[in-house]
């Protein structure tokens, strides 16, 4: 009995979700039904791409997830808690599409000090977490410049800073990529790569998606109709196709012409 005990003792504890949706449901008033049974569990570290065709409900899912939208059925869960809906909750985070949905602060220094401000953290803590993030994303240098002086990839590395100042648990990227040149797309692919957190990232840029994470969840019309290993689902020529996408080029086999 004793070594039973034991044995029960030494067994590691089970890993607890960072998210967890259960059958949510979503409409707009002139459009129901934009999710449809969504039902997923994300594991703490996982990199998770969301893909699918315009309108198939992968920004209003993430709305869903922190809060701002609350769904008309079905729970949404970090950590084990419901999300509060309406409320700052920074435990999870948006890098929105449009950098300039995001910074709107006179400073880069402002614009990553802002979320840890309304968290009621001390000045001290403030500034030393601006300058964690600012190094962490590589642009300690841009903390005095104008928000409006910066170029695209700048405004989106300095979205991404202002989120990871806040040490959420789960960051979501919605379009991470777009109207980036390739260096700036290239610095992205890295740092997505190196991150610590869990992420969800919603893009079109399927290859962005195969280099970036190890799962992947193919939406349509509002429900989840595909969730496993990239390789598996988006080399599923017919899958795709069938759900408005396209099988990633690196995925199909080339052949050297015989000359």
């Amino acid at each position: 009995m004793d070594e039973i005990l034991e044995a029960r003792t030494l067994q590691p504890e089970t890993t607890r979700p960072v998210l967890t949706a259960n059958g949510v449901w979503f409409s707009y008033p002139d459009n129901p039904s934009v999710l449809k049974d969504i039902a997923l569990e994300v594991m703490p570290g996982q990199r998770v791409g969301l893909i699918g065709p315009n309108g198939a409900g992968k920004t209003t899912l993430f709305l869903v997830i922190c809060g701002m939208l609350k769904p008309s059925a079905g729970e949404i869960s970090l950590l084990g808690r419901p999300v509060a809906f309406g409320k700052f909750n920074p435990q999870v985070a948006l890098v929105f599409q449009n950098p300039d949905d995001q910074l709107f602060c006179p400073s880069v220094r402002d614009d990553v000090a802002f979320g840890l401000q309304n968290m009621g953290l001390p000045r001290e803590e403030v500034e030393a977490r601006v300058e964690e993030a600012l190094s962490t994303v590589g642009v300690s240098r841009l903390a005095d410049r104008p928000v409006h002086h910066l170029s695209e990839g700048e405004k989106r590395i300095v979205s991404i800073a202002s989120v990871l100042a806040m040490r959420p648990e789960l960051v979501m990227y919605d379009e991470p990529s777009a109207n980036l040149d390739i260096r700036s797309r290239r610095r992205l692919i890295h740092l997505l790569q190196s991150s610590a957190e869990t992420i969800l990232v919603a893009s079109h840029d399927l290859e962005l998606v195969l280099e970036v994470c190890e799962r992947v969840i193919l939406i349509d019309e509002g429900r989840i109709v595909a969730d496993g290993e990239p390789r598996e689902i988006m080399g599923d020529e017919q899958l795709m196709e069938a759900h408005g996408q396209e099988k990633p080029h690196s995925l199909i086999p080339h052949q050297i012409p015989h000359h």
